[in-house]
């Protein structure tokens, strides 16, 4: 079943969020150039720290560096089969030569500035693929960026004071998958305060999820009791959880975000 391009396009902003889907599988049809830079010039329009773009958004449309990029994916096809990868960015390095060259001294080598950056870099990512699905692409975020971001930073040449923390695939879809679930407004929203999760509550909450046909197919296929120890024994596991978090911590210390 073809994606539905034309659908798309005569959807609000607001209905379009709720047509989502996450795309690995694309068509060899390129982006045209005058698109690619206005999808970026919307991921520019962001909110942003103080206005200071503290970001960066690296390009890659090369088949030889996509190829040597999906190897910091995890391998992931889509990566080396998409038109357009893009990587975003915290990056202080820019606005503190800015700063300098205007003898002001910066003070943002520090995680508080990584955070700032990181943010920063989310929302224009974020922006960027409500405009890419809005003229009918499709896009899959890449978590890996930060497991693998010292791989990513050597690839892509990032100086000190950047790194990578969230990357996108960009291009027209050739696949329609289901819209994946999501638990109800009540498990992620609170007034007021903070609310406690009593053991019904959480049952309640995660009772849809659970029972999914998805889900059940999963447990079949791992030999597993409920959808946590797929999370807990397959998909992100304790020792990989701790591995990648020091691999990336190291890799913010080198990168001048720990006071250096």
């Amino acid at each position: 079943m073809p994606y539905p391009y034309e659908n798309l396009k005569k959807m609000n902003p607001t209905e379009l969020l709720f047509q989502h889907r996450s795309i690995r599988k694309y068509s060899s049809k390129p982006i045209e150039p005058t698109l690619l830079n206005r999808l970026l010039e919307a991921g520019t329009r962001a909110s942003t720290t103080g206005n200071m773009q503290v970001y960066s958004i690296i390009v890659t449309q090369d088949q030889e560096r996509k190829d040597q990029l999906k190897k910091c994916h995890f391998n992931q096809a889509m990566v080396s089969e998409a038109p357009v990868v893009l990587t975003f960015c915290a990056d202080v390095n820019r606005f503190n030569q800015w700063c300098k060259a205007r003898h002001a001294e910066p003070g943002y080598n520090n995680f508080l500035w990584f955070i700032n950056g990181a943010i920063d870099a989310i929302l224009a990512a974020q922006n960027v693929c409500i405009a890419a699905e809005d003229a009918g692409l499709g896009i899959c975020y890449l978590g890996t960026a930060t497991y693998m971001a010292d791989e990513i930073i050597e690839l892509l040449k990032l100086p000190h004071g950047v790194v990578p923390v969230t990357a996108i695939t960009v291009g027209y879809p050739s696949e329609t998958p289901d819209l994946t679930d999501r638990l109800p407004l009540e498990a992620v929203v609170h007034h007021e305060e903070y609310s406690p999760y009593s053991t019904e509550k959480i049952n309640a909450l995660y009772h849809e999820k659970e029972n999914l046909e998805l889900t059940k197919k999963l447990l079949e296929e791992n030999q597993l009791p409920n959808l946590a120890q797929i999370f807990t024994e397959k998909r992100y596991k304790k020792t990989d959880n701790e591995f990648f978090s020091e691999k990336f911590m190291k890799t913010l210390i080198k990168q001048g975000f720990f006071n250096d």
